[in-house]
């Protein structure tokens, strides 16, 4: 069964007496570990479509069907709590709090979670030495360059244990070198780990990348292509 399954997901929005469809009776499915990006030009319904699998906005017709569970049923308490345990999310503004650590960025959602404080710091570690941050634990996100604050949104992300992990535009501000080595860690995480990966992106490096591309125009699914997996350099 997919991890991932949106049904007959539509979403309109009403602006003044203009009624803008920003999707329009979207089905996929998603696999466990797939790394998937959603692409397309500005306004033809990424971001929207990643909102709704993520349960951030809701469609006004279908339904989202992530590890068996309707969340388009939930109530919002229900919802926060499955977004909590099943899905992780990495922004290009990074959302870093800016008086913790790296450390205790990651923990963060961790203590949300109600994991003892041993595990949250065993786990937190064990990800930001997977993403190479292990020399810069301790420091705040001022003392970071951006490639390394992204880096701890992704370990933050990944050490919560998610089902489903949603990046929208993750490399949108790092340059050629961190975007690459930022892509290939999640590209290793997701065979390692199984983590599934969902992209919203424009950034061609990402494509590159991605296994599958889904490729929307106008609110619709207008190609949906799989791409031979490839074994990523070593980070």
């Amino acid at each position: 069964m997919a991890l991932l399954t949106l049904q007959g997901i539509s979403k309109c929005y009403q602006q003044g007496e203009l009624q803008v469809n920003a999707l329009n009776d979207i089905n996929l499915q998603v696999e466990e570990g797939e790394f998937a990006a959603l692409v397309g030009p500005s306004g033809s319904g990424k971001t929207t479509l990643l909102n709704i699998i993520g349960g951030l906005d809701t469609p006004t017709h279908g339904r989202t069907l992530l590890n068996n569970t309707d969340i388009t049923g939930l109530k919002e308490a229900e919802l926060s709590n499955f977004r909590l345990f099943q899905l992780g999310f990495i922004f290009q503004a990074y959302n870093l709090v800016p008086v913790l650590s790296a450390l205790e960025n990651v923990e963060l959602v961790m203590v949300l979670q109600g994991r003892s404080a041993e595990e949250k710091r065993e786990r937190a570690e064990h990800y930001l030495q997977l993403v190479g941050l292990q020399d810069v634990m301790q420091r705040r996100p001022s003392a970071l360059s951006g490639g390394q604050q992204q880096r701890v949104a992704v370990a933050r992300a990944l050490a919560a244990g998610p089902r489903l992990v949603l990046a929208d535009e993750p490399t949108a501000n790092l340059d050629s070198e961190n975007a690459t080595a930022l892509l290939d860690i999640m590209h290793r995480l997701s065979h390692e780990e199984k983590t599934t990966f969902i992209f919203s992106t424009h950034d061609p490096r990402v494509m590159e990348r991605a296994e599958r591309i889904i490729t929307l125009h106008d609110g619709k699914i207008v190609s949906d292509e799989c791409h031979q997996r490839h074994d990523e350099p070593t980070v």
